[in-house]
């Protein structure tokens, strides 16, 4: 039966950007009362739980993905009363609460790092990865980081060289050290018990590096045009070593002493679908990972959905989707033009609620938000900057929330906005769409509901039907609800008459679909009746 089925499984979640989400004290920086201000927004779209990204003490380096301290808040962002604050009116929103863990490095900043680097004879001294230098001076690797240049930086005050796979100001835990995974359980115990229902778990692959200290060999040239230093390797030995599930599996024992917890995945990379299975196996690890199938990809086709879900069957892991992220270009920009960009949202937002597994939405997906082009005198994104102008700024996602289309600085902020709005957002303001019964945003509200009342679309099997052209085709089954979804993803109409087809009855419906002839960027979704 489906109330047998754990909360999370077929969830919809919704991602905020605490920076851009909502800022209540006129600084220009959204913040955790912010967010509790607004959840009532969240709530109306039928999600079931929110994922906050990091709002840790840091000194933002990379926006607290640099974490100095795992359990307090940064002043930009509140307190921890304010957290408490979140959690408890989310709760009494029917709405559960996800943080981000980062634990594949901390801040440089961070007291055990200070400590560490004091010198090579202290109690946290292997808490980090250190090395020496190779007999001439070089690092003791080739390998390098993902933000640019080698994964090495020389310490004078231990006479080492210091490991990190992202900025110089990201040191690397070493995540073998069994103190280091005793104190990383007990962070887990400490937010578990303030209330969190589940984690996020930043690049996990990342997480634990080869002891031996080999040298990655190079990759072959795929033909891309490579923009960092780090694309000229195949990564086997500076991140996913063997024992990243051992801990994985203690983390799950700690999760499985709170009822009704969850933990996500996020694994990147050339070998992040073996990564997401591994770490999502047996059923004593994590609950699902978070795929990158479309966060990247510069269309939306029928064959890439189809071999995306395809790799997920039935029996194994649980899979999760996201169209867009913090770290990836909003989707209506990668995928259409901007004015097909209204009947391609509406689309989009039906086809990621007939996934098969928990569906990621990113905050304003719901208004159809579209990125935004960062002057570089704007950039706050280190990635960006460091290698402009051929890495596309992650701040063109990042951009405030428009909450008003009248207001100054379109109701995020009293003060000055820390990222540029966007500026055709006015126009996708919460308060028009609101007030628009035909809006994206009562869509979105529409399809979830849809979504959150069908076993066949939140925990059904899926089975995929041939249909001509970029027309993609499948069906949900469970409970005895049987569906057919059907979604136009090219440009041009395409006419497909299923078997029985008399027996189909529409359920939701966008675009032109008529007598089963469906306009470029429509999509069905039908209810079997005998």
């Amino acid at each position: 039966m489906r109330n047998a089925q754990p909360w999370w499984r077929g969830a919809a979640i919704y991602q905020i950007y605490p920076r851009s989400f909502f800022d209540s004290n006129g600084d220009g920086i959204g913040d955790l009362p912010g967010i509790t201000a607004r959840l009532d927004h969240i709530a109306s779209l039928g999600v079931d739980a929110i994922w906050l990204s990091p709002f840790f003490k840091s000194p933002m380096a990379d926006f607290g993905y640099d974490v100095a301290d795992y359990r307090d808040v940064d002043p930009i962002f509140g307190t921890l009363a304010d957290f408490d604050a979140l959690i408890a009116r989310a709760h009494a929103l029917g709405l559960r609460v996800l943080i981000d863990q980062v634990w594949a490095h901390t801040s440089d900043q961070h007291g055990w790092f200070v400590e560490s680097r004091a010198s090579r004879a202290n109690p946290r001294a292997d808490w980090y990865v250190w090395h020496d230098a190779k007999p001439e001076g070089s690092p003791p690797t080739n390998w390098q980081s993902v933000f640019g240049g080698p994964a090495w930086t020389w310490d004078a005050r231990r006479g080492q060289y210091y490991m990190h796979n992202f900025l110089k100001e990201q040191p690397q835990l070493n995540c073998h050290h069994p103190e280091v995974q005793a104190e990383l359980l007990a962070i887990t115990r400490f937010w578990l018990d303030r209330g969190v229902d589940g984690f996020r778990i930043d690049a996990i692959n990342f997480s634990m590096h080869d002891p031996e200290f080999r040298d990655n060999p190079p990759a072959p040239d795929d033909g891309t045009q490579r923009t960092r230093p780090f694309d000229f390797q195949l990564h086997i030995y500076n991140q996913s070593h063997a024992d990243i599930p051992g801990f994985l599996e203690r983390l799950r024992g700690v999760f499985d002493e709170y009822p009704d917890r969850f933990t996500v995945a996020e694994v990147g990379g050339a070998d992040a679908d073996r990564e997401m299975k591994l770490f999502t196996a047996g059923g004593n690890r994590l609950n699902t990972a978070y795929g990158f199938d479309f966060l990247y990809a510069p269309r939306l086709s029928a064959a890439g959905v189809r071999a995306a879900l395809q790799n997920w069957p039935a029996g194994g892991s649980w899979p999760s989707w996201a169209f867009e992220n913090h770290d990836a270009p909003r989707a209506v920009s990668r995928w259409t033009r901007p004015e097909a960009a209204g009947a391609f949202a509406r689309m989009k937002m039906l086809l990621l609620a007939a996934l098969r597994g928990n569906i990621f939405l990113y905050y304003g997906e719901e208004l159809g938000l579209d990125q935004v082009e960062i002057p570089f005198e704007a950039l706050q994104d280190p990635e960006a900057i460091a290698n402009w102008p051929r890495t596309l700024s992650r701040d063109g996602a990042r951009t405030p929330m428009p909450w008003s289309s009248t207001a100054p600085e379109l109701g995020f902020t009293s003060g000055k906005p820390w990222l540029p709005l966007g500026p055709n957002h006015a126009a996708l303001a919460v308060d028009l769409q609101d007030a628009d019964p035909a809006s994206l945003l009562a869509w979105t509200r529409r399809v979830l509901a849809v979504r959150g009342a069908s076993p066949a679309l939140r925990t059904g099997d899926i089975a995929f039907v041939d249909a001509p052209g970029e027309l993609l085709a499948f069906e949900r089954e469970a409970e005895g609800e049987r569906l057919l979804c059907l979604f136009n993803l090219g440009d041009a109409a395409q006419r497909w008459t299923p078997a029985n087809a008399s027996h189909w009855r529409p359920l939701l419906a966008t675009g032109s679909v008529g007598d089963w002839t469906f306009a470029p960027h429509s999509g069905l979704i039908a209810r079997y009746e005998a």
